[in-house]
């Protein structure tokens, strides 16, 4: 029997590129594990009416973590016309299918490394080295909306006098989208941001937010960010807003490291922190549950490379790299990232975004073959 149980969910577009990218690696390093198919993604919400059939979830809870790939989610009109035409008015909405699995699973933390690998002409600096804690259930990603807003919703929240005047545009017309925190979940992502940073050595933890203004949401995230910093005293706590952060982190980006903040803050400042070590072709993401953990690369779906092998497969394989970490793989991680290192400094293998002309499946070939040994680079 495979030590490992993975299930395997490439969703959509180059999700199926980059995956395959994956597999090549994953076997070139023998990994022990059976790849179980899983469906999810556009294709079931428009012939089902379900990006994430209950079949999916019923697998993933006899699997010991999952491997994905991209998916597409569109606004709700445009969902609603791709349809199946028996499935139109039925009052089917759709929901992005990676963040039901972070709240069904409850993946509270999100992790996404940015290193500036040597070599990488991307780079903005070469002495870049991030890792930002995002929030992963609660915050604005939390699903808790309405369009138009109903009655009784609009009397609840009368209950602050700033609510009035909504009404006067007609209920009909008001969208509301919500931002919801608890004590439990601030604790949590700062905690671990804090752990991590002890653990690795690390020399600050930044809370990104915006107390000033969001002073109720903010104000408890940071708060709490204050007490459990008080458990790590050599580890200074640094506070940004999320709009002065964006300003500060292109004009010193080496002088952070982790970085901490709610879901959408979180989602903001890892694109940028991406941007800084070569783009979204080199990021990767955990999202890390108690007991379960789904990686993917943070890119889109880009349907219109799907198929062609174009896209840079580092953020898929780097992701795998975070898998190997969750499962205690040590040996292989560090094969494995050592490889993905070799290739960008050698510069020559690699996709069109960093100059070059190798498609998806020749870089992930190249990194297996200095990942396929033991004894790793150079063996």
């Amino acid at each position: 029997m495979p030590k490992y149980k993975i299930a395997w969910m490439p969703g959509d577009g180059v999700g199926n590129d980059v995956m395959e990218a994956a597999r090549i690696v994953l076997d070139a390093m023998k990994f022990d594990a059976e790849y179980v198919p899983a469906d999810i993604g556009w294709k079931f919400w428009c012939e089902e009416g379900d990006p994430l059939p209950q079949r999916t979830i019923d697998l993933l809870k006899e699997t010991h973590c999952a491997l994905f790939g991209a998916i597409t989610s569109k606004p709700r009109d445009e969902a609603n016309d791709e349809l199946a035409p028996e499935l139109k008015n039925k009052g089917l909405v759709y929901f992005s299918p990676i963040v039901k699995l972070r709240q069904m699973f409850n993946l509270h933390t999100n992790l996404r490394p940015c290193r500036a690998y040597p070599g990488n002409p991307l780079n903005y600096r070469d002495d870049v080295d991030l890792v930002v804690f995002r929030e992963n259930t609660e915050g604005m990603y939390g699903g808790v909306e309405w369009f138009p807003l109903p009655e009784k919703i609009y009397e609840a929240m009368c209950d602050n006098p700033k609510m009035v005047k909504w009404k006067d545009k007609g209920l009909e017309n008001v969208a509301l989208s919500t931002r919801i925190m608890s004590k439990q979940g601030c604790e949590s992502i700062v905690r671990q941001a804090f752990e991590f940073a002890k653990t690795h050595g690390r020399k600050s933890v930044t809370l990104v937010e915006k107390p000033n203004v969001l002073r109720e949401t903010g104000g408890l995230i940071t708060r709490v960010a204050r007490e459990v910093a008080k458990d790590y005293p050599s580890i200074p706590l640094w506070e940004a807003n999320i709009d002065a952060i964006c300003m500060w982190m292109i004009k010193n980006p080496q002088d952070y490291d982790v970085l901490v903040a709610e879901n959408m803050f979180g989602d903001i400042i890892s694109d940028l922190c991406a941007g800084l070590v070569g783009g979204l072709g080199f990021a990767s993401a955990a999202n890390i549950g108690d007991e379960y953990a789904v990686f993917e690369p943070t890119h889109g779906s880009a349907p219109k490379y799907d198929g062609m092998y174009k896209v840079n497969p580092m953020a898929m394989l780097l992701t795998v790299k975070l898998m190997f970490d969750w499962l205690g793989e040590d040996d292989l991680a560090k094969r494995l990232d050592d490889a993905v290192a070799h290739v960008i400094r050698e510069k020559k293998v690699g996709t069109y975004d960093v100059g070059l002309s190798n498609t998806t499946l020749e870089v992930a070939e190249e990194i297996a073959r200095h990942a396929s040994t033991p004894a790793g680079v150079g063996a």
